[in-house]
């Protein structure tokens, strides 16, 4: 079975590497091609990811890098269907919801290859998040819909998959996560910040709605200096977080910080996010794990979190994994100052979600995964 696999984002390298790696211990059975679109072409977010995760080097690199959603899109579906016809796979494997992931599902659904989509069925019911669009068409286009939880196989079925093509099997992003957890730890990366494990907050914004609007970004800020009176907040930043407080001019409500720092400086009682490089997969999963709170407008750090039991803050209005919210540690809080500032200082007296393991939350869904590509069921 030639099977390839197709990564362009940060998030997609997490979700494709357990799948490589199952897939690896049947060589007589897959044959496998990885191809990066290079959607995400930035160092911090995209091969420090292959070395962090142990991913092999790309078969194909088509550097399509940015653009608008069009440009982007057409720009990988052009260059997608030179590799599809030059030799056709049996399935093409896409993970989550980024412009790759639509763009490739479509381009073989027309040369009639099948589609296996990981993470399908997650639904916002927000048509306006270009994500949601994605995660339609995508799983509109797929043969096989490798499902997280319960909600989604039956957003699936309300859109009307059959269920033949509905496969519940888990969540890849936790088989990474629980894979790689001891060895991020292992990296001290709170020590090497001066911060106490329990005792500071992270943050990760980048969606369109938070940081392409002067006065929402603003408003988050604030928020987030309101909450560093309490104890430090870092803030490993996007590189498109970075651009647009620059634009925006708002660079006085956070302060740089390419060196260590320690909480005993005159830093502390500036009261602002410290910003700071995107970090690479394990340091950023071991500055997460042992948080006091996470804000975050992540869909996939709101799964993390759930896992490491650390209190989550989503700045959206809405959530396309509410199984974090009913099962997990998260809370969706929207953007405005006042409420995200409650929330936070309530978690900090206490009052933060513990939450449980949602099922087949256990590090074998790749495994599964594989089960049905071979086998036409769940291992």
């Amino acid at each position: 079975m030639r099977v390839i696999h197709v990564v362009g984002a940060r998030p997609n390298f997490m979700k494709i590497a357990p799948i490589m790696e199952e897939m690896a211990k049947y060589p007589e059975q897959f044959q496998q091609v990885l191809v990066h679109t290079g959607q995400h072409y930035d160092d911090n977010m995209s091969r420090v990811f292959f070395e962090d995760l142990g991913i092999p080097k790309p078969n194909l690199y088509l550097g399509v890098g940015s653009g608008s959603h069009a440009e982007q899109t057409a720009r990988i579906m052009v260059e997608f269907e030179k590799v599809v016809i030059g030799g056709r796979p049996d399935p093409v494997v896409v993970v989550g919801d980024v412009n790759s992931t639509m763009a490739w599902a479509i381009v073989a659904a027309k040369l009639w290859v099948p589609v296996a989509h990981v993470e399908a069925g997650l639904r916002s019911f927000d048509r306006r998040m270009p994500e949601e669009i994605n995660r339609v068409v995508t799983d509109a286009l797929s043969n096989y819909l490798f499902t997280t939880c319960q909600d989604a196989n039956e957003n699936l079925r309300q859109e009307g998959i059959p269920e033949e093509k509905i496969f519940f099997v888990g969540n890849v992003m936790i088989d990474t996560l629980l894979k790689h957890k001891e060895r991020a730890l292992e990296l001290g990366v709170p020590e090497q910040y001066g911060l106490e494990a329990g005792k500071y907050a992270v943050v990760t914004l980048h969606r369109p709605s938070n940081v392409d609007e002067s006065a929402v970004l603003k408003g988050i800020l604030e928020a987030l200096g309101e909450i560093a009176k309490r104890l430090p907040v870092i803030f490993p930043a996007h590189p498109r977080t970075q651009q647009r407080i620059r634009e925006f001019g708002l660079g006085d409500m956070v302060q740089s910080s390419k060196l260590s720092f320690t909480r005993s400086s005159s830093r502390k009682q500036e009261n602002k996010a410290w910003l700071m490089e995107p970090l690479g997969y394990l340091e950023f999963l071991g500055l997460m794990a042992d948080a006091s709170l996470m804000l975050t407008d992540s869909g996939g750090i709101q799964e993390e979190t759930t896992i490491l039991r650390v209190p989550c803050l989503t700045l959206r209005e809405n959530t396309e994994r509410p199984i974090t919210i009913a099962e997990g540690t998260n809370v969706v809080v929207g953007s405005r100052k006042e409420r995200i500032v409650a929330e936070a200082l309530g978690i900090l007296e206490g009052e933060g979600k513990v939450g449980r393991v949602p099922e087949l939350w256990d590090g074998r869904a790749a495994e599964r995964i594989v089960g049905v590509l071979l086998n036409g069921k769940a291992a």
